[in-house]
């Protein structure tokens, strides 16, 4: 088994989906001792945004730039590193609404035409293998799940869901830790929630 993990809260030891992903892999590891597992800190090693220069490239333009060169080339690497991976594990905090900009950074990267989807006659087609799996750790400070006043204002979790639906990963399951910013007994039930569940997953 190969995991790609990925962490993008800022916030450190203070995040709680950075926990909480930890325990997902350790909880993963577990059952496959022999997995390989690549990790990447989005916040500590950003991802830079996209430029004119990246979308040059992605058309044919000669890149001469050095410090661009190197950036497609990690850029490659994400994509490669996202087809190869047979458990994909995210820590997805909510900020202002949506994900973090160290992750839709990565996203930026790894949603390539003719790389991780194409374009057919009736439509755009995923090209990520087949029998991928996703596991996404949403946390939220308020409630934002269906049935709360502000589900209409969550643009995280349905932003991942169609990405990766997009790019073909439509196996994905959410781990979700919301109302956080409550704290006290709030936070720490919605926590011991969330670790129930990565606790029963079974791949």
């Amino acid at each position: 088994m190969k995991i790609l993990h990925l962490d993008s809260s800022i916030l450190g030891d203070n995040s709680a989906s950075r926990a909480l992903s930890a325990e997902t892999v350790t909880h993963l590891k577990n059952s496959h001792p022999e997995a390989e597992i690549i990790y990447h800190d989005l916040a500590a090693q950003p991802v830079p945004e996209l430029g004119s220069g990246h979308v040059g490239a992605r058309f044919g333009a000669e890149v001469t730039d050095e410090a661009l060169q190197a950036d497609l080339a990690r850029g490659n690497a994400f994509i490669d590193e996202l087809i190869a991976a047979d458990v994909v594990v995210i820590g997805v905090p909510m900020y202002n609404f949506t994900v973090s900009a160290q992750l839709k950074n990565w996203i930026d990267r790894i949603v390539v035409a003719g790389k991780t989807f194409r374009y057919g006659d009736n439509g755009p087609i995923g090209l990520l293998p087949e029998g991928k799996k996703a596991i996404l750790i949403s946390t939220r400070g308020g409630q934002y799940s269906a049935g709360h006043a502000a589900a209409a204002m969550d643009h995280q979790e349905p932003l991942l869901s169609g990405i990766f639906g997009f790019l073909g990963l439509k196996d994905l399951t959410w781990i979700r830790a919301e109302g956080l910013s409550r704290g006290g007994d709030a936070r720490e039930t919605a926590m011991s929630a969330a670790r129930a569940e990565i606790a029963a997953l079974s791949f």
